[in-house]
């Protein structure tokens, strides 16, 4: 007889998030449903963003699809990790900015940490996976890391990036990678290619997914984006305690 998933116990109540960022209530709700329906319920994660501003992300910071990412990401994360802030990676050639958002300072927060930066540059996701790991490793966090890693494109640097994506794989860190843009493209081939990434061979688990947000992210349903951002994570997880990378 199959065991019905566990309830879920928030990481921060609903009474708190309701003072502190009313704003967020529905992404916390949305998202609880989410966890609840991929067997998620009480589980703890560190969740971090990671957000590519190479030139060709224009568009998307002057129209709130970043932002509104950021919030949805502070939602989730308000379930899953109880000091209601996200770390955020700002990423281009170099990192740009390593900042974060929090329930308490989330609203216009992506501009006003963007709106200072020089050259919009490259895609290198190196830079920004060694950013995300040197902070994780320094939190002394024991629970596991969900990292949410936008970007609009492949990297620059294909080897560098499949490196890191193959030696992270021994972390408790998985790399959830989400698309803006056609979703059909050539430009996510390298991430539609991630999964392919041999195991064991290659990585010991199956640490990174991917998915297309489409060419108007903020489109997309909240528990659509958050069934998404979920959907390999359980099984990761699963993976990662059974190779003893995953503790928790």
């Amino acid at each position: 007889m199959a065991h019905a998933p566990a309830p879920h116990v928030p990481a921060i109540s609903l009474a708190k998030v309701e003072r502190t960022a009313p704003g967020l209530v529905s992404l916390y709700k949305s998202a609880a449903v989410s966890l609840e329906k991929n067997g998620l319920g009480g589980q703890r994660a560190a969740v971090y963003l990671v957000l590519d501003r190479s030139g060709s992300m224009r568009p998307y910071y002057r129209d709130g699809s970043v932002q509104a990412l950021a919030e949805r990401v502070l939602g989730l994360s308000a379930n899953l990790d109880d000091d209601g802030i996200v770390p955020v990676v700002v990423f281009s050639t170099d990192v740009d900015a390593e900042t974060e958002i929090s329930l308490d300072r989330h609203e216009g927060r992506i501009e006003e940490v963007v709106g200072g930066l020089g050259h919009m540059g490259r895609t290198n996701y190196h830079v920004a996976m060694d950013a995300v790991i040197g902070h994780y490793l320094d939190s002394g966090s024991t629970d596991p890391a969900l990292v949410v890693f936008q970007t609009d494109g492949g990297p620059s640097n294909r080897l560098a990036a499949e490196r890191y994506v193959c030696k992270a794989a021994a972390l408790p860190m998985f790399w959830q990678f989400i698309g803006f843009g056609d979703p059909h493209g050539h430009q996510f081939d390298f991430l539609r290619r991630l999964d392919e990434l041999a195991v064991p061979a290659r990585r010991v688990v199956d640490n990174a997914g991917f998915f297309p947000a489409g060419r108007n992210p903020r489109r997309m349903r909240d528990s659509t984006l958050y069934d998404r951002l979920l959907g390999e994570y359980p099984q990761w997880l699963r993976a990662a305690r059974d190779q003893g990378i995953v503790h928790s």
